[in-house]
């Protein structure tokens, strides 16, 4: 019998229970999905996320309480403190109305029992995933980049630490992702940039992770050619509803695609410069995809056929088009552009494929470290 063509023996899976609302518009379906449970808000106090509570307030009721100081990082401390100002009140759901930040700060409250001490214990492995609650989110994210509205886990930080932990639970997929573009209207450039520059590296890095599939391809695939094609588009044009349509779309099939492989290399690398350098996470994680996409070159067949069915070409020639793209947007790919020497780096480096993320990358140290100096970006 003639042997089957292709990738024979792959065996891979993919899920995502998430359901999604997208379009202009669909903000206004939240009172409904809501279905008359109780609420605590979770969101920015400025003046735009204001009007928004109030629409929500006056459709759905008023909230069990709102959590409006979220820190661009959440940190342990103002976690806990926000936690306890939460205390035992009564509510049967999270609304997340905001950017990764504010998902990421309800998946931890979703999380807590009246008290952030387990969640704590938990992600410093020192704690029972039983000791936790599973309140149902829904995600509104006003930025097109995060992708937490579809995935799992959420990113905290032990600033006095100096250390970055990863919350993860089934139970922490939101129930529903309500995705609405004409919220993204009107947000400043540099965090245009920033947000869907994450959203390129969530693209990007769940094709070189080994735990990528089929399905997480071409999610990823679909992603990034739109984001290199719209994101400059839309820095000149910030109020155009289309772009931001698609910028949108873009960002939910990135986190679509990692919510599957999670992330690799470049946010390993992100998460010490964030840290230490205060370096905006979308900016952090993404200055270096430049240097990564080079070390893989010839490394993977579907890594290196879903590089070429984003940019056209070779992997070599589409690391330099990526340089000259971040470029165009205001934004280095050197390492000491921020603040980073030599010494740092190199410790940077190490450490970073040393750990969780780092070690879902394909590709090797000495490549990487090749493709840095290469293109003239070693520290």
């Amino acid at each position: 019998m003639r042997r089957p063509q292709g990738d024979v023996g792959i065996v891979w899976t993919y899920r995502n229970p998430v359901r999604i609302e997208f379009g202009v518009g669909a903000f206004a379906k939240l009172p409904g999905l809501m279905a008359g449970r109780r609420y605590v808000l979770v969101t920015y106090p400025e003046p735009a996320f204001a009007r928004l509570s109030d629409r929500l307030a006056s459709e759905a009721g008023p909230p069990a309480a709102v959590v409006d100081d979220v820190s661009p990082n959440p940190d342990f401390v103002r976690l806990a403190e926000q936690t306890a100002r939460l205390g035992n009140r009564p509510y049967d759901v999270i609304i997340a109305l905001g950017g990764g930040s504010v998902i990421d700060t309800a998946k931890a409250l979703a999380a807590a029992p009246g008290d952030f001490a387990p969640v704590r214990d938990f992600v410093e492995g020192d704690g029972d995933a039983s000791a936790l609650a599973s309140t149902p989110i829904l995600a509104v994210p006003t930025t097109a980049g995060t992708g937490s509205e579809v995935t799992c886990w959420a990113t905290l930080w032990d600033e006095a630490a100096q250390k970055k932990y990863s919350l993860a639970r089934d139970s922490l997929y939101p129930e529903r992702a309500v995705v609405d573009p004409e919220l993204m209207q009107g947000k400043p450039r540099d965090l245009t940039v920033a947000t869907g520059l994450d959203a390129l590296s969530h693209a990007l890095e769940s094709i070189w992770d080994v735990n990528a599939n089929a399905i997480s391809a071409q999610f990823a695939v679909s992603a990034a050619r739109r984001i290199l094609a719209i994101l400059p588009r839309l820095v000149e044009e910030p109020e155009c509803l289309a772009f931001r349509t698609q910028m949108a779309q873009a960002a939910l099939f990135a986190g679509l695609a990692f919510s599957n492989t999670k992330t690799a290399l470049a946010h390993s690398l992100s998460y010490p410069i964030t840290l230490r350098h205060g370096v905006a996470h979308g900016i952090a994680c993404s200055f270096t995809l430049p240097q990564v996409l080079l070390s893989l070159a010839g490394r993977n067949d579907a890594c290196t056929e879903a590089l070429i069915a984003i940019f056209d070409t070779k992997p070599s020639q589409a690391a330099e088009f990526l340089s000259w793209f971040m470029d165009g947007l205001g934004v280095s790919c050197h390492p000491r552009d921020y603040g980073v020497g030599g010494d740092e780096w190199a410790d940077i480096v190490e450490g970073a494929f040393a750990g969780e993320r780092g070690r879902n990358f394909i590709g090797t140290k000495p490549e990487f470290l090749a493709a840095c100096g290469a293109m003239g970006y070693g520290a």
